[in-house]
């Protein structure tokens, strides 16, 4: 029960900001909206609040913002001044591009609240495990040993260490770190080993052989700065997403890592069993993934649209509803192709004795 309260929430209310932003600037270009729905297909249940049916539809996968003359229905002469398809070329581009600009404000909004709530947890540079035949263990660290600096200059996370360390390559450094009650310093010299990256690609990086022992320190953050700092991390997340779409493309990552509703549903639900901030905080990363994903140039989706509208800006002229149409119903056939993989994928995750696998050459 749990975990379907929780999926709701999330996916509603990203649904909502989403639509939300494509209401709000079609009001603000003066543009007639008709409907704003949550789900697609039959209306259940509604109300009308001054010219736009407020509704909830059958199918609870997504919504959608219906515009006076965003299709090829007739418009009355007198309500063409309101008319989607009258509008100037960069307002019809903003309506479009506003839904997953939101998702991304909704993201930063919640960033900013975590580290206002929570502050900024770092993850110490503490060692939790010493690798055999490691330069770190030939030197003696030893599980435990907090440390201090490399080089002179002082670490205050696992994250600066890595730096450091990789900043060295093989050149032989000097730590300082804390053991008990005591600081020693040792010197060791990094060495050059095959890892993995989050993507699961092989890379070479200097390594000294130490685990970090996962205990993490929160540091409070001021109201500002933590504005700054939410900006931070939506900016660095939307990056990492169009990296993962760029290595989903190239093969690096596997089709197989695709998931749909139910792996959300089931994220969710983990989610709301840590609080109510945790699964908010997945609603922020889930909310950049969607409007990232709603940005690409695949007909069907915003990002289509707006390409569809610089092929506008170039030719000084639309291409024809025929035209629009062919390319419309390839996107269709895409995003289905794509939710039949994801449902596919999830249903593997859930029931990988009953599921079939697919072989892959």
């Amino acid at each position: 029960m749990l975990t379907v309260a929780a999926a709701l929430f999330v996916l509603s209310l990203l649904i909502i900001i989403h639509e939300w932003g494509h209401f709000l600037a079609a009001r603000l270009c003066g543009v007639r909206v008709l409907r704003f729905s949550i789900g697609f297909g039959p209306r259940i249940f509604g109300k009308t609040v001054g010219e736009t049916d407020f509704c909830v539809s059958a199918v609870p996968l997504g919504g959608y913002v219906k515009l006076l003359g965003e299709g090829e229905e007739e418009v009355p002469p007198e309500w063409r001044h309101r008319a989607f398809s009258t509008r100037p070329l960069w307002q019809r581009a903003l309506i479009v591009a506003a839904g997953p600009v939101f998702n991304f404000l909704l993201a930063w909004l919640v960033f900013t609240l975590f580290f206002v709530v929570k502050g900024r947890p770092l993850l110490l540079p503490e060692v939790g495990k010493v690798l055999p035949e490691s330069p770190a263990a030939r030197a003696g660290l030893k599980p435990g040993d907090r440390i201090l600096s490399v080089d002179g200059v002082r670490v205050r996370t696992w994250e600066e260490l890595t730096r450091a360390v990789r900043k060295h390559t093989e050149r032989p450094l000097l730590l300082v770190l804390k053991r008990g009650d005591r600081t020693l310093r040792i010197r060791l010299r990094p060495e050059v080993k095959e890892t993995r990256n989050i993507f699961g690609e092989t890379i070479r990086v200097p390594v000294i052989g130490i685990v970090a022992s996962g205990r993490f320190e929160t540091e409070r953050v001021a109201p500002w700065s933590a504005v700054w700092e939410g900006l931070a991390r939506t900016l660095s997340l939307i990056k990492l997403t169009l990296v993962a779409i760029v290595k989903l493309v190239e093969r690096v990552l596997p089709l197989s890592s695709l998931g749909g509703p139910l792996l959300i549903a089931q994220m969710a639900g983990q989610q709301a069993r840590e609080g109510f901030l945790a699964l908010l905080l997945f609603a922020g990363i889930l909310s950049v993934n969607l409007g990232v994903i709603n940005l690409l140039p695949i007909p069907m989706l915003d990002g289509g649209h707006l390409v569809f509208y610089a092929v506008e800006a170039v030719r000084g002229r639309p291409l024809s509803p025929k035209t629009q149409e062919r390319i419309q119903k390839v996107g269709l056939a895409l995003l289905i192709t794509l939710m039949v993989l994801v449902f596919y994928n999830d249903l593997v995750r859930l029931f990988p004795r009953w599921v079939p696998r697919i072989p892959h050459p």
